[in-house]
């Protein structure tokens, strides 16, 4: 056991990096009373902010710049049992691409603007100013690390930090699958009162369809829910003027996959917004 490691924590915490000790490889499991989300899932591994319960626990979300938690009771025994501190890396503004072999090493050094780099064990970590989706295996050998994800200390390494190119954030960016429209017909009952639908008129439907869009590209957090919310808003207000055709929502599909969902989970989001909406 070493008890080394809190001093470190403490330096990092006070430089503004939010810290958690590791007892290997994985943060140190949750504590009794969030064992299996029994304290209601806050926070888990889609919600941000730092662990409120008094030990560590939720992984990445345990990390804290807080003096007073490092060094609480609570935390004592983990850090006596710790093997190495880790860091969140999104909560300190910062990306993390970990190249886990020579081989991304190398294509780094041929594709990805100089930063920050630290030695690991098999590659490098090459830190860049900004923060981003976290995503495991982009490439071979390359992990990204930064919103919702921790990554080990080793060290300041060497070399300036410069910011998070756009050639990384497109790392987690899928290709778009084929987009699998709605089980059931766009086109519902039109709207009683008569007279032209104003939906129809291109500029009301398209600045509709992009403001969504946007809504779902910018979200940050609660991808999910957003997505999900965004499909419910949509279809309250153009959904039952037969009005949405496919390609509408086939850009909403593909907003919300670039974001990370599937197309299964874009399908059921529809589904279920339609359902609430009695449609």
């Amino acid at each position: 056991m070493s008890v080394t490691h809190l001093p470190t924590a403490l330096e990092l915490a006070a430089a503004g990096l939010p810290v958690l000790p590791l007892r290997g490889k994985v943060p140190f499991g949750n504590c009794h009373a969030c064992a299996d989300n029994a304290c209601g899932g806050r926070p888990n591994m889609k919600a941000a902010g730092p662990c409120e319960c008094p030990a560590p626990c939720h992984a990445w979300a345990a990390a804290t710049t807080d003096p007073r938690i490092l060094t609480s009771p609570a935390w004592a025994s983990a850090w006596r049992k710790a093997v190495a501190v880790a860091y969140h890396p999104g909560g300190a503004g910062l990306t993390v691409v970990d190249l886990d072999n020579l081989a991304a090493v190398a294509w780094a050094r041929e594709t990805l603007p100089p930063t920050r780099t630290v030695p690991t064990t098999r590659g490098e970590h090459w830190i860049y100013r900004g923060t981003m989706q976290s995503a495991n295996g982009v490439r071979d050998g390359v992990d990204i690390k930064s919103a919702m994800a921790y990554a080990r200390w080793l060290g300041h390494g060497t070399g300036t930090i410069t910011a998070l190119p756009d050639v990384v954030r497109a790392l987690t960016v899928k290709e778009p699958s084929p987009v699998r429209p709605a089980p059931h017909p766009i086109t519902v009952p039109a709207q009683t009162g008569g007279g032209e639908c104003r939906h129809r008129t291109p500029a009301y439907l398209e600045r509709g369809i992009a403001m969504a869009e946007q809504r779902i590209t910018e979200a940050r957090s609660a991808i999910h829910n957003t997505v999900y919310r965004t499909f419910l808003a949509v279809l309250s207000a153009h959904g039952r003027c037969g009005c949405l055709t496919d390609a509408h929502v086939a850009r909403l599909f593909t907003a919300a996959q670039a974001k990370g969902e599937s197309p299964r989970h874009c399908t059921d989001a529809w589904t279920n917004a339609r359902t609430a909406l009695g449609m």
